[in-house]
Formats: structure tokens, C-alpha cells, sequence
């Protein structure tokens, strides 16, 4: 296929009956160049963002992992989603819950519409695993995919929601080799185009880290943000217990300001990113209980280099399986 016909197509989900995780590398990294020169969300936009006091930001963090499960002797079992494995044995342990997992995984494209219907400006922020949502096709679940491709495309719904970026089969970053890290974040990228369209990958432009875990080691750490860079990201959200000041070694007293994530290697080359800090540890039932908005309430503009800005609570949970979410 020339290169000027692979311009004008979208990317096929699956290739050859396997998700569309590689092959279209350059597609996907001009993609990203274009989204950079242009905002996001911000000319759809209704909210007045002079006018805000302080604001807060929720994200749901979903993932299932593939297991040689679909079928009795592990030898020549199809990999298939935990998922599928819940909801074909309901009878074992807690696996009676799959099908309210399943509709935590599609409900968000119920959420939004009724909400906008109703005059309300919702947000939302998602992070899906590679793994879950090839699971989830895989399994037949397809209203679910349809479900998010309503507010991830249409043009009423999609401000609505910000995807955050993903590594395929969530791998965390400090244990992962960083060669096979980088291709699993080229991956995700490739995969969620072919799911959703190019436009909607252009309007990714913040990475959420497996575990939100971040290397400690310093070359490693320098990798981890070179990759981000070189796939168009602008930005990770990170854990205020796993960074620190440079200057004194603290984490960070403002937490609710856009901080620089700086990471310099052993020969001294130093690689950065705007970092977002997600605040009060991990505990997943901050979400579904909205602390980040009674947090919000709270505070005032804050002075960032002699502007005033508006503070931002932010705070990502597991969307399927905190109790309070899940119920």
C-alpha cells in the first residue's frame, strides 16, 4: 500500500484477527504532531475558565488482564478477558459480580448523554487497558465498545471526556524492560486509534501510568519520559508520594498545581513533562464519594509565577472494583 493512499483510511481494529497493536507507527506519530498544534477540548468548550474558583478532576482507571482460560486444559487454552472467565463461572468466589463490572465498563456512555440532556457540563477522565477492551470485543461485549465510541466521536459528547493515555497490557513501568514499555505505549496508541478513529487519538493528550507507578532509577525514569515525549504526550499524572523537590527533597507543598516532571539520566541528559499530581494516596473510594469536589470547594486561587490560577483536585480510582464505585 503506497504511502498516499495509507493517508486518507482510518486504522482497522484487528489485522488478521489480532488487535492492530503495530504497523502503522508513522499513522499514528503524525497524529500525534498535528493534536499538538492545536487545543484539545478547549473551542468546544462551554465553561468559562476565567471565571473558576478552583476545580477538581476524577478519573476512572479500568483494566482486565488476558488468561489462558477458555478451556479446560491450560496447554491449549485460548486466551481469553478475566472477564470472560468471571462471567462464564459465576459460581466461584466473588466471580457474581462480572456483570456489574461489565456495565461499569460501558455506563459512563449512558452517564454523559442523560446528563447533558439535563443542562449539566459533565467531565470525566478514562483510562482503559489495551488488554480490556481487545477482552472485551473478544468476548462479544460490543454494546460496551459502542457505548464509549458514542462520547469518545460524537461531537455532543466527546468535550465530555478525556481519554488518558495507556500502556497496552499494563505493565508497570519500573519492572517493565524499557524497550518492551515503549511498545507498549505505541501500542495502546495504535490499538485505541483503530477502536475510535485518528481524531479521537489527536485529543489524548495525557498518560496515566499502570499502577501509577514511576521508576526510581534514574536512567530508566529518563526512558519512561523520553517515550512519553516522543509519543506525543503532554503530560502524566503522578502520585504525590512518589516525587520530590529537587531543592529540599519534600513532595511537593502545592499539589494542586501543574508541577515540571523532571528526570536526568547518568550521563546527565535530562528529559521533562508538565505532571499532574493526583493527591491523597490510593485509596479507591474517593472517587465514588466525590472527595476531590468537597477538596475543590475549599481552596482558592493560587499565585504560579505572579498569575493567579485556579487550584486542581485530581484523583483517579479503580472504576469496577472499589465498593463504593462498583455499587
Amino acid at each position: 500500500m503506497s504511502e498516499g493512499i495509507r493517508k486518507m483510511i482510518e486504522l482497522p481494529e484487528y489485522v488478521n484477527g489480532l488487535p492492530n497493536v503495530a504497523g502503522f507507527e508513522n499513522e499514528v506519530k503524525r497524529a500525534m504532531e498535528e493534536a499538538g498544534k492545536v487545543p484539545a477540548f478547549f473551542k468546544e468548550s462551554p465553561v468559562k475558565f476565567d471565571k473558576i474558583k478552583s476545580a477538581f478532576s476524577i478519573a476512572l482507571h479500568m483494566h482486565q488482564p488476558l488468561i489462558p482460560a477458555g478451556g479446560d486444559d491450560i496447554r491449549t487454552a485460548e486466551i481469553i478477558s478475566n472477564l470472560q472467565y468471571m462471567m462464564e463461572h459465576q459460581d466461584i468466589g466473588d466471580n457474581h459480580n462480572a456483570p456489574v463490572f461489565l456495565w461499569c465498563y460501558k455506563r459512563m456512555g449512558e452517564f454523559i448523554p442523560d446528563l447533558c440532556a439535563e443542562g449539566t457540563e459533565p467531565r470525566v477522565m478514562l483510562d482503559y487497558s489495551g488488554t480490556l477492551l481487545h477482552g472485551l470485543r473478544h468476548m462479544g461485549a460490543h454494546d460496551v465498545i459502542d457505548s464509549l465510541k458514542g462520547i469518545t466521536c460524537n461531537q455532543d459528547y466527546r468535550r465530555c471526556v478525556e481519554w488518558l493515555g495507556s500502556a497496552w497490557g499494563h505493565p508497570v513501568a519500573p519492572s517493565t524492560p524499557i524497550q518492551d514499555y515503549r511498545l507498549h505505549v505505541l501500542a495502546w496508541q495504535q490499538h485505541f486509534a483503530g477502536i475510535f478513529g485518528i481524531e479521537a487519538l489527536k485529543r489524548v493528550r495525557g498518560f496515566s501510568p499502570a499502577e501509577m507507578a514511576l521508576p526510581n532509577h534514574p536512567d530508566v525514569a529518563y526512558e519512561f519520559v523520553s517515550i512519553l515525549k516522543e509519543c506525543g504526550y503532554e503530560w502524566v499524572l503522578v502520585q504525590e508520594h512518589t516525587v520530590e523537590l529537587p531543592g529540599n527533597g519534600h513532595h511537593p507543598d502545592r499539589p494542586h498545581i501543574p508541577h515540571l516532571l523532571v528526570c536526568t539520566n547518568s550521563e546527565g541528559k535530562t528529559a521533562s513533562i508538565v505532571a499532574i499530581i493526583k493527591t491523597q494516596g490510593s485509596d479507591t473510594k474517593l472517587v465514588g464519594q466525590m472527595q476531590p469536589y468537597y477538596e475543590a470547594k475549599g481552596l482558592a486561587p493560587l499565585d504560579l509565577n505572579g498569575k493567579k490560577i485556579p487550584p486542581l483536585v485530581t484523583q483517579i480510582s479503580d472504576g469496577e472494583n472499589g465498593g463504593v464505585m462498583m455499587n
